[in-house]
């Protein structure tokens, strides 16, 4: 036979108890969760101690044993002298273990004492279970007597310590269950009260919504009182005949490239290899992309030199063409047809100025600035909807979350007590 001993079987009840139903706010959980926890601490304390007290008399019992296996030689003159020497050396290991090792329990009055008591009892059973293991042979063959005792006293000292563990356990779990309530609860609390701070914001832009339409309307019924008048429907008129007349640009623009698409190639090779000046070379490549932009009585002079050094490096052969004469030909032509071209391009300036002079003189300055403000609290108007929608989702995320937050807590508040709570809500 060897030392050991295990939990004693603990008998269960063949009922369990039924759990009672009971409607609560959300208000009442934190003095629920109180008055339970002290109850479980109190309860849990006096269990621990009653189990302290039951297990002392069992340390008493061990130091006993202790000193009446001192003064007991155990017949070792009775035994071959070589295995005396190994009874009387597993004897006095036996001794001074329960002498160093074997100590009274800590009173219990807080769970400070539980614990220290816990880890007091823990390492006097792995004491006495390592040296007693190591001696087994010894106790139960050469001290017979004490072995009874000894495993009877280590099996409830045992079965006490797990139930202490067990105990400090279980209020640790409820300790830490009734923290995460709080925390649920908490959590609920603020998402209360961030729902009712979006709910206020809802409440304030619909009000503002309702401002900003009427300043729209009538904003926009002002718009179409002066869009009804005599003068909006001349500045009309006119805008229409300016647009009209924009398309006679494209007519002369096409004129004018029609020419200068003639002589391009070689007022490209000049663009390329003449050292001309700033101003110059600007006149040289509007030519060549945009002619339309350039024509004018104030750069013709610029214009008819550039068309002549082109002529000139045509037929000095710097610049290379197909047909000499031919393309000499066509600088010809299109020197002549300058004076037309400025004289199109200067009328068309001329006459699109003064008609926009005419124009601008008819804008409604008023009509300019209700436009303005229409754009602005539309812009205005279509935000303000926008977070009134962002902040309605917000809240309808919070009132999908809360319920689950609810269920959370009831379904904790089962494990934390024999009671099955229905939590209210208004």
């Amino acid at each position: 036979m060897v030392f050991g001993w295990g939990k004693k079987k603990q008998e269960e009840s063949s009922l369990e108890e039924i759990p009672q139903n009971k409607e609560i706010s959300l208000e009442d959980i934190p003095k629920i969760i109180s008055d339970l926890s002290k109850l479980r601490k109190t309860q849990t304390l006096n269990n621990i101690n009653n189990l302290r007290n039951d297990t002392e008399p069992l340390i008493h019992d061990l130091m006993k044993i202790g000193n009446k296996l001192e003064k007991d030689n155990l017949n070792i003159d009775d035994i071959d002298k070589h295995l005396a020497i190994i009874v009387v050396r597993g004897k006095k290991q036996v001794i001074d273990m329960i002498k160093k090792d074997v100590v009274s329990l800590p009173k219990i009055s807080s769970f400070d004492d539980a614990e220290k008591l816990n880890s007091t009892l823990n390492l006097i059973l792995k004491k006495v279970g390592d040296v007693l293991g190591r001696q087994t042979r010894v106790i139960h063959i050469f001290a017979k007597k004490y072995a009874a005792q000894l495993k009877e006293n280590l099996e409830v000292m045992n079965a006490n310590h797990s139930e202490i563990q067990k105990l400090l356990k279980n209020y640790n779990s409820t300790k830490s269950l009734s923290e995460e309530m709080l925390d649920v609860i908490e959590q609920i609390k603020n998402l209360t009260e961030l729902r009712e701070e979006k709910s206020q914001k809802i409440s304030e832009i619909t009000g503002n919504v309702s401002v900003i339409n009427k300043k729209i309307s009538s904003i926009q019924n002002r718009i179409d009182e002066i869009k009804s008048s005599d003068d909006y429907k001349k500045y009309l008129s006119l805008k229409n005949s300016l647009d009209e007349f924009v398309n006679q640009k494209s007519k002369i623009k096409d004129q004018i490239n029609t020419q200068f698409t003639k002589i391009s190639r070689p007022l490209s090779r000049y663009e390329y290899a003449s050292s001309l000046d700033k101003d110059q070379k600007n006149i040289l490549s509007k030519l060549v992309s945009e002619p339309f932009d350039v024509l004018n009585s104030k750069n013709k002079d610029s214009v008819i030199v550039i068309l002549e050094n082109v002529r000139k490096g045509i037929l000095s052969g710097s610049i290379s063409v197909k047909d000499i004469d031919k393309t000499s030909s066509q600088i010809t032509e299109t020197e002549e047809s300058l004076d037309e071209f400025v004289t199109q391009v200067s009328d068309y300036h001329e006459k699109y100025s003064q008609m926009q002079n005419e124009l601008n003189s008819l804008v409604s300055k008023e009509l300019v600035s209700l436009e303005n403000d229409l754009v602005k609290n539309t812009s205005l108007m279509e935000e303000s909807v926008l977070k009134s929608e962002t902040f309605q989702s917000e809240i309808n995320e919070i009132d999908s979350k809360i319920p689950e937050l609810i269920s959370e807590i009831e379904q904790k508040l089962k494990q934390f007590s024999n009671t099955r709570y229905t939590i209210l809500t208004s």
